[in-house]
């Protein structure tokens, strides 16, 4: 067999191997220490795989490989490859191309700030790499409005008659008419690198020695404008300025995963500010662990980077971390430390860059199912999947949330033509049901609701769902169908389970599984979630309510008058609490014998 004499004749030593499909596709590139032993280990009957390296074994027709003279370089090489390749099996940067770039040549006399798309080790300064076009021309648009260098392409001489509007305005320093020396105009492109560094401090002290400088030679106009030049960057700067008492540069490094994808985001600290933060997706991560997303990010996004700093803090820890640290040395040409702080400012860092990628994870899945196509995609398909006499154009979702059967309540979120619509959700506070009972808490809900629908059919209330979802499985569908039996309503129902993302229908013994690209299960999942999220907020409050009045409530000669009183003083549970008894007996209504036993009592 083919595999079987291609795994005798692997050579131990370090590389990168691809595994091929029949086609001769590429399905996976990795690299190794030693090709024999990690190439083996996929092929052993014993090695317990997981489930995707099963799926990739099974595919696998051939096998190739590279040897290279240390580990440092296979990984290189395999960065390479997962980019030319873009294997199926591989996690990968999303959309991956020549990623954006600021380039500043001052080898060039009179040089220009612009966008490239290609790094190269020309003797040039860049900066990035920026996650796309839009990032990297709005961060261009802020230079120019602090720093009057030139973004025409005329050839510089000096000789022209007329300088552009950018020239009248102070955005130019006009080396075109002659207006300003190389030495001069190269100074500015200096402060231009010092301000990408974060090295804010000496831009500053420069243009006060240069602003001075021309106020004593009587050059108020132009003092004028270094004066206004000093502000703007000013300004700037306290802006990027971040909660830190740190004042190193260090990068932040965080992801948040959905389905396939993974939303990493990238904060750029230098001296204590926030030079850039840019979001950049990973496909490929299901079923992978968040170490392994992790450590492919940090490969592919650093060997196209042309600063590194000495710190990158992450949210996960990565694979092989010395030999990572080795390879990043050596790219920077200086010690390199990653790091996943668990205590302390630095995990308070990464600890906020983790929301703003579940923050910007939860807005690309909303911009995503909005656009237009993907809204009638979805819900042609909802249609479809679920055999639906018409378009879902309304579809209201279900949710029970108690903690054994305590502050139980229920929520009902609606989404018209697949957007949300929140002043239509409605909540319910469970009223009739005792203990845990999921089923008979969600048919309370179900009956409110519908006897709504019955005595204000000229209101909101009146308007029936083309298509009814609970959260949960079989179960849940069932109580829900005997509902819409009892009340005489052939409403399209189905239920949706949160561990396999199935759907239950009526008339089908098996649950449906819709693919996971599905635009019908994004919108399914996001009406779920959007369900989930308000009965559990609704819940929150009602407890908290709960513990405040029940506190109170236990407190003899306290009566609701009191009550009010006490917490418009004092603001919360916590702060009456807290309360000096003086301050306590001081509360209108209140007296210093009812300030004694509310001490006592709480």
């Amino acid at each position: 067999m083919l595999i079987e004499e291609q795994l005798r004749s692997l050579p131990a030593s370090p590389g990168v191997y691809l595994f091929k499909d029949a086609g001769g596709g590429v399905l996976y590139v990795g690299k190794a220490a030693c090709l024999r032993d990690r190439v083996r280990s996929y092929f052993t009957p014993s090695a317990g795989l997981p489930i995707k390296t099963q799926r990739l074994v099974e595919r696998v027709a051939d096998v190739d490989f590279m040897v290279t003279d240390s580990e440092q370089e296979a990984l290189l090489l395999e960065c390479n490859l997962i980019k030319k390749y873009r294997p199926r099996y591989n996690v990968r940067l999303k959309d991956d191309k020549d990623y954006p770039y600021l380039k500043i040549d001052l080898r060039e006399p009179f040089a220009r700030i612009y966008i490239t798309r290609r790094w190269e080790q020309d003797g040039a300064r860049y900066f990035g790499p920026f996650a796309s076009a839009g990032s990297v021309r709005q961060t261009l648009q802020v230079l120019k409005k602090l720093f009057p260098f030139r973004n025409c392409k005329r050839k510089i001489d000096g000789r022209d008659r007329r300088a552009c509007i950018e020239y009248d305005i102070h955005r130019c320093w006009g080396p075109c008419i002659g207006a300003v020396g190389r030495a001069e105009y190269d100074q500015v492109l200096h402060q231009v690198i010092l301000f990408l560094e974060g090295k804010d401090d000496q831009i500053k002290r420069q243009l006060r020695k240069e602003m001075g400088e021309a106020a004593e030679r009587l050059e108020f106009e132009r003092a004028a404008v270094l004066r206004d030049q000093l502000q703007a960057v000013e300004r700037v700067t306290e802006r990027q300025k971040i909660s830190s008492t740190l004042r190193q540069d260090l990068d932040v490094v965080a992801l948040a995963r959905f389905r396939d994808l993974a939303y990493v985001q990238a904060f750029f600290i230098r001296n204590g500010k926030l030079l850039g933060r840019e979001p950049y997706m990973m496909e490929g991560v299901q079923d992978e662990a968040d170490t392994r997303v992790m450590t492919s990010f940090i490969q592919q996004f650093y060997a196209s980077s042309p600063n590194i700093p000495p710190i990158i803090l992450l949210q996960h820890p990565v694979e092989e971390p010395a030999l990572l640290e080795k390879w990043l040395e050596g790219r920077r040409g200086g010690p390199v430390a990653l790091q996943t702080p668990r205590r302390g400012e630095k995990k308070g860092l990464v600890d906020m860059v983790a929301e703003n990628a579940r923050q910007g994870l939860e807005q690309y899945r909303i911009k995503q199912l909005a656009a237009p196509d993907a809204l009638g995609t979805a819900l042609a398909e909802l249609k479809e999947a679920l055999h639906l006499p018409h378009l879902p154009l309304r579809i209201e979702c279900y949710d029970i949330s108690n903690i054994q059967g305590a502050w139980a309540v229920g929520s009902m979120v609606v989404f018209e033509g697949g957007m949300a619509r929140p002043p239509r959700y409605r909540r319910f506070r469970i009223r009739t049901v005792t203990g845990a009972d999921d089923y008979a808490m969600l048919q309370e809900v179900l009956r409110r609701r519908f006897k709504r629908a019955e005595d204000q059919k000229d209101t909101p209330w009146g308007l029936l769902p083309d298509l009814l979802l609970v959260d949960g499985g079989r179960g849940q569908l069932n109580t829900a169908l005997e509902v819409l039996k009892e009340k005489g309503l052939p409403l399209p129902a189905a239920a949706i389970a949160k561990e396999k993302e199935e759907l239950y229908l009526p008339d089908s013994p098996e649950p449906l599984s819709l693919p996971r690209t599905s635009p019908a299960l994004y919108l399914l999942q996001r009406v779920r979630d959007e369900a989930h999220r308000f009965a559990l907020s609704y819940h929150v409050k009602v407890r908290k309510r709960a513990a405040v009045q029940s506190a109170l409530d236990s407190v003899p000669g306290i009566g609701p008058k009191r009550k009010r009183a006490l917490l418009r003083h004092f603001g919360s549970l916590s702060g009456i609490r807290q309360a000096p008894l003086e301050d306590l007996a001081r509360v209108p209504g209140m007296t210093q014998k009812l300030a004694e036993k509310i001490k006592e009592y709480m």
